[in-house]
């Protein structure tokens, strides 16, 4: 999550202001100096996940460095300050509230997950903060509950995303599943968390509209690390494949107890499972599948620049799935900004918030991963998906598409 203050700097001393839930957000720069926007990174920084998350905070921190060394925004200087909210929802409501209550927070950038998202929503839209996210897939936090029925309305005007939804992710799953695998059958597990069981949803539907059968369903916590008596399960239903709806520190130790189980199905999964993490956890994990949004920035011509970037910043962590679509999400940030100045004569205005929020439904550019740009839901307009196989200890991508809902 990436969250931008802004503050005056006089020489070494940089001055900031709290403010009340009321106030609009801005400042300017009428004395000639610049002004400081402060970008932070809201992610798991530690924890199970924290390989994703050091992805962003580095992928952000690449962005902040690329604009300043290109003066991208005359009279704004943009800094970083990383947050952690070890993928807890307590955790990114507090940092939201904190960084919204103070006036000079005009946007977010975050979180990874969808149900911090889900507990950060209506902090932003209180404050009248842009918040935006690299991962959340949950299509129900830009189009509401009854997506499912067609019934699509925007939840909340400031919330928006550089990552598609699960409505997209699942259905592709689903298809490459029954289409390109060839499974028929199917035993389907989730974490029951937000992501995990919208994502296993979509991919049955999907599945089972194009003829496949769902042999099980089966409920874990995040938590768990022992599935035996649910691999018994699947071993006795003996499906095709077994998928997955959760994040890689359960379906490394899943995928490796199915294989010593004796079941030689695959384990397939969507985003929050492609990880080298993955791997790394999963002695067993060959031929194993995951579909993650957007197509692998080593095969986008427009992703050249930031990789080159990234490994010359040496970097010790992989930027990861999101480091493609975080970027863009603090480009689309930088952007707005960059045209809210503009717009005023070269300063912030009083209302800078609002006018951030209005720039950003409107930003249009060429980002790492393709054209980025936002729908009337506040979802990114690109829906390229890939579908991934572990082959020789790495992801390697097997087929990407746009997957129109």
């Amino acid at each position: 999550m990436l969250i931008l203050t802004t503050a005056l700097t006089t020489g070494a001393l940089t001055l900031s202001a709290c403010g009340s839930r009321d106030d609009k957000g801005g400042g300017d720069n009428s004395d000639g100096k610049n002004t400081t926007v402060v970008i932070g990174v809201d992610a798991p920084l530690t924890g199970d996940l924290s390989a994703l998350g050091q992805g962003i905070k580095n992928s952000a921190e690449l962005a902040v460095n690329t604009a300043n060394k290109a003066k991208e925004v005359p009279g704004v200087t943009f800094a970083l300050k990383p947050l952690d909210d070890q993928a807890q929802p307590t955790s990114g409501q507090q940092n939201a509230t904190k960084l919204a209550g103070d006036k000079q927070v005009l946007g977010i950038v975050g979180p990874l997950n969808s149900s911090v998202a889900q507990s950060m929503q209506q902090v932003a839209q209180s404050n009248n903060v842009a918040l935006i996210s690299p991962a959340n897939t949950t299509p129900d936090l830009t189009q509401g509950k009854d997506w499912k029925q067609n019934n699509r309305k925007r939840q909340f005007t400031t919330y928006f995303r550089t990552s598609t939804t699960d409505e997209v992710q699942g259905a592709f799953g689903g298809q490459y599943a029954y289409e390109k695998i060839k499974a028929k059958t199917v035993y389907i597990i989730d974490d029951q968390k937000t992501y995990g069981v919208g994502l296993a949803a979509a991919f049955a539907a999907k599945f089972t509209s194009l003829g496949g059968k769902v042999l099980g369903n089966e409920h874990v916590n995040p938590d768990d690390r022992d599935f035996k008596a649910i691999v018994s399960k699947a071993k006795t239903a003996n499906p095709d494949l077994v998928f997955y709806g959760g994040e890689y520190p359960a379906a490394a130790p899943l995928s490796q107890q199915i294989k010593d189980g004796g079941l030689k199905a695959p384990l397939m999964g969507g985003d929050g499972m492609y990880s080298a993490d993955y791997i790394n956890l999963n002695k067993k994990s060959a031929g194993d599948y995951a579909t993650s949004v957007g197509k692998p920035v080593e095969e986008l011509g427009s992703a050249k620049k930031f990789i080159t970037d990234y490994k010359a910043a040496g970097y010790k962590d992989r930027y990861e799935a999101y480091g493609g679509s975080t970027y863009d999400a603090a480009w689309a940030l930088v952007q707005a900004v960059k045209k809210v100045v503009a717009d005023n004569n070269g300063k912030l205005p009083d209302n800078a918030r609002a006018k951030v929020v209005e720039a950003l439904n409107k930003v249009s550019f060429n980002g790492v991963t393709g054209t980025v740009g936002f729908d009337q839901y506040g979802d990114t307009t690109n829906t390229m998906i890939t579908a991934y196989q572990v082959d020789s200890n790495t992801w390697k991508s097997r087929h990407s598409a746009e997957y129109k809902r």
